[in-house]
């Protein structure tokens, strides 16, 4: 039996986007919080600031993606 590839169903990638985005600011403010922990490690805190920097990379393709994808919906290119 040959399997065949489900069809792209891209109807709710920008709103997983924004979910995703929502969670990763989530995640860095959690972390802020940890780093404004006073008996944080001088390490583990520059550790969490560069992770958040890494996050807001990640936040800025995500909107990118996000405004493609409503682009696309508007357009009916899928």
């Amino acid at each position: 039996m040959i399997m065949k590839p489900k069809p792209d169903n891209r109807q709710d990638n920008a709103e997983k986007l924004e979910q995703m985005v929502e969670n990763t600011r989530e995640n860095m403010e959690a972390a802020q919080e940890t780093a404004d922990n006073l008996d944080l490690k001088e390490e583990d805190r520059q550790a969490i600031k560069e992770k958040n920097q890494r996050r807001e990379e990640s936040i800025q393709s995500f909107q990118a993606e996000i405004a493609d994808e409503k682009g696309d919906r508007e357009r009916g290119d899928y």
